[in-house]
């Protein structure tokens, strides 16, 4: 399909049109017409749905900021990271695991599965070009996506469909925190940390307990380093696996057959039987359950690897949230003060999706993440789609892939019928002269 023909048949003849695409010309970035939708960022999620409209005969193009695919597990996650859940919840559409893989595969071996499914369905983002700006045209009716290379070269794509496949974890969440500018000592997000090996018999204080946080204790813990977590809220912890399956996979099988407020009160019972209080460890259980709690504000239970057992082996030590930073020390809110040689900041990442695109109505400007809740804040108006924002990690990705890939399928079969009708009606016109 030849998509420039298609806009100059449709609008050709509408002095508004001709203005724009003439404002368009003349600028310094270069214009490409795209005949099927653009994919912002070749993560997981941008894959899946390039992948899933590959395979309904839609062709994209997919625009990532950095010089690989993942490059959040490529170049901002630990060395020992494996994904927390069973490799079955994991998968993206339309292509499994190797069998030969672990139950829990490892960074590595994620990243290779990843690259295989590019290959597999012949997906070849274009690498360094940072989307700056995203805006919907009325008068051309087609979205205008403008990219910044690395030499600062700008090229601009015109588009029907444009997919925001950015995610979650665009960009690390920095807390502010008094004193941080004094602090003589390493200051680093997680984004930043590879390996416990550099801070070996270091004192390191990590701020945030959620799995990340949790995970790298665990690994200072095993290169000898002196590490404390700083729990500044409560915090489910759950075993990663029980009754001899994982947790989460056990979770889904028994919320087919008994309300979530059921579920939740069994996994807090076996949790208890396995770990024992965890509120006499520093870490309090909030007052909704791990199910429920997921659903309503989307904050992940902790799945423990062997944290809790360092923390109760005194290997971990649990500390109360930051009052400010010293010049070698951190003072805690309940008047204590400790000396450490660096801090890590297991504090998440945040959308960016504010920063670039031009639209307040399908995407909140507070943070980033469509307004309408999960299963229905993956499409919006004119042709805009979400995927990867469900709060629900993989699963949710490959659910929201699958449902743009079907809708954009619908609306290309729809239009090519137009195509055909026009065409077929100039060939009868211009045979009748």
């Amino acid at each position: 399909m030849d998509y420039l023909s298609e806009i100059e048949g449709k609008q050709a003849h509408d002095p508004m049109f001709l203005e724009k695409m003439k404002e368009s010309s003349s600028s310094s970035s270069s214009c490409l017409c795209v005949p099927g939708p653009v994919i912002v960022g070749a993560g997981p999620s941008g894959l899946a749905t390039a992948a899933c409209l590959k395979e309904k005969g839609v062709p994209s193009v997919i625009l990532e900021r950095s010089n690989c695919i993942a490059s959040l597990w490529q170049l901002k996650t630990y060395d020992r990271l494996r994904l927390h859940l069973p490799k079955q919840f994991c998968e993206l559409p339309l292509m499994g695991f190797p069998t030969g893989f672990p139950t829990y595969p490892s960074k590595q071996q994620f990243v290779d599965y990843l690259e295989a499914y590019a290959r597999k369905f012949d997906i070849k983002p274009r690498f360094n070009e940072t989307v700056s700006q995203a805006e919907y045209d009325p008068t051309l009716g087609f979205w205008r996506v403008t990219s910044v290379g690395v030499k600062g070269k700008e090229m601009e794509y015109v588009c029907r469909w444009l997919v925001v496949a950015t995610g979650e974890n665009a960009e690390a969440m920095m807390p502010e925190m008094e004193g941080m500018g004094e602090f003589s000592g390493d200051i680093r997000h997680t984004s930043l940390y590879k390996s416990g090996e550099e801070f070996r018999g270091k004192r390191v204080l990590v701020v945030g307990c959620g799995n990340s946080g949790m995970e790298v204790c665990l690994d200072l813990c095993n290169h000898n380093a002196r590490p404390s977590l700083v729990v500044r809220d409560t915090v489910h912890v759950l075993p990663q696996e029980m009754l001899g399956t994982s947790t989460f996979g056990l979770s889904m099988w028994l919320l087919k057959w008994f309300p979530l407020r059921l579920v939740d009160r069994f996994l807090l019972i076996v949790s208890w039987l396995m770990l024992g209080d965890t509120s006499r460890f520093g870490l309090a259980r909030p007052h909704l359950g791990p199910l429920q709690l997921k659903n309503l504000s989307g904050k992940t239970p902790v799945l423990d690897v062997g944290t809790l057992a360092k923390i109760k082996s005194g290997d971990i030590k649990v500390r109360p949230s930051i009052k400010s930073l010293k010049r070698h020390a951190v003072e805690f809110v309940n008047g204590t003060t400790e000396n450490f040689d660096a801090i890590i900041l297991a504090t998440g990442y945040k959308s960016n999706v504010p920063s670039w695109l031009k639209e307040k109505v399908m995407f909140s400007e507070k943070d980033g993440y469509p307004r309408r809740p999960f299963p229905n804040g993956w499409k919006g108006e004119y042709g805009l789609y979400a995927v990867g924002f469900t709060k629900r990690g993989l699963l949710g990705t490959s659910m929201d892939a699958i449902r743009i890939a079907e809708d954009i399928q619908r609306c290309w079969n729809e239009e090519a019928k137009h195509r055909l009708a026009f065409t077929n009606s100039l060939l009868h016109q211009s045979s009748s002269l």
